[in-house]
């Protein structure tokens, strides 16, 4: 409110209280607080005006002006290398030179008016095809490895695209070709897709019998888990580098274990942590008799979904 408003309500209130009126219900009837009223008095009489004043003070948490010429001194030292914001940020703190936000080292340099020259533009991939297969059970299974630190183990799951049934997993300490081929092995046979001689059936209609979706890890692409995938007429179909959501069935499998067994995290004993995800696996398959959601509830043009 400017000070000559103030003014006027105070000429107001003189005005009503010459007349008879109470100084309280003379401001009740401004809508004024009688406080502020009688505050504003005792400022105009002791320095003879009502403009508002400075606040005064300072950010407890402002930028000193050290840290500011720091950050000039790390953008050009460094802009050329680090070419954004982000990473400008992140050296100056491993540094020890400053330590401030991105945000705020962004925000110093356009108040400088310092052009950083920010991070190249790189084109995403092309998603890979997804081979022609039926949209039906057993036909596309995901795989992925999530970690459990306090226990220094990995844990390999396999889930069925179509059904969303845990088909396997297995828990280990290292992650190589040999722990992929063991837990492939041990689905198909768990899914009796394997004859009386342990060996793949032939592909039908020139089709493989699977396909096997997996991001780029290097026990993923390795030679002899490719020969494998290929002796067990297995196609390997992977995701873009770097796109974790190409591969958002495992994900948000992984997701919902940790997050719906949150205590699995916690537990150190490999032995123990074993023996919990075979009972939850089982609870798991369990939710609706073979999986989770129903294979009827899936409509069949689900599998646009997986297009190019």
């Amino acid at each position: 409110m400017s000070a000559g408003a103030k003014l006027e309500l105070l000429g107001l209130i003189d005005k009503a209280v010459e007349d008879g009126w109470a100084h309280a219900r003379a401001c009740r009837v401004l809508d004024l607080a009688d406080v502020r009223a009688h505050r504003w008095r005792q400022r105009l009489r002791e320095t003879g005006t009502l403009e508002d004043r400075d606040p005064g003070g300072g950010a407890v948490h402002g930028l000193l002006e050290w840290e500011e010429q720091a950050i000039l001194d790390l953008i050009e030292t460094w802009g050329w290398v680090d070419r954004s914001h982000r990473k400008l940020a992140h050296r100056g703190s491993y540094a020890g030179k400053v330590f401030v936000a991105p945000s705020t080292l962004l925000r110093v340099a356009l108040r400088h008016r310092v052009e950083l020259p920010g991070e190249p533009f790189r084109p995403r991939p092309v998603m890979p095809a997804m081979p022609q297969v039926p949209w039906e059970p057993n036909r596309i299974w995901i795989w992925d490895a999530t970690h459990f630190t306090r226990c220094k183990r990995v844990a390999y799951a396999i889930v069925d695209v179509v059904t969303r049934y845990w088909i396997g997993y297995l828990l280990t300490s290292e992650q190589t070709s040999t722990q992929a081929q063991l837990l492939f092995a041990r689905a198909l046979d768990d899914q009796d897709l394997l004859d009386s001689e342990g060996l793949a059936p032939a592909p039908q209609d020139g089709l493989p019998i699977l396909v096997a979706w997996s991001d780029n890890g290097t026990e993923m692409t390795a030679t002899d888990t490719r020969q494998f995938m290929a002796l067990m007429a297995i196609t390997q179909h992977h995701g873009r580098p770097g796109t974790p959501t190409d591969q958002a069935h495992i994900e948000s499998f992984f997701s919902h274990l940790k997050g719906d067994w949150p205590h699995l995290t916690s537990i150190t004993d490999p032995a123990a942590l074993d023996a919990e995800l075979a009972r939850i696996r089982g609870e798991y398959r369990g939710r609706d008799g073979h999986c989770w959601p129903p294979p009827a509830q899936i409509p069949a043009c689900a599998s646009n979904a997986l297009g190019s």
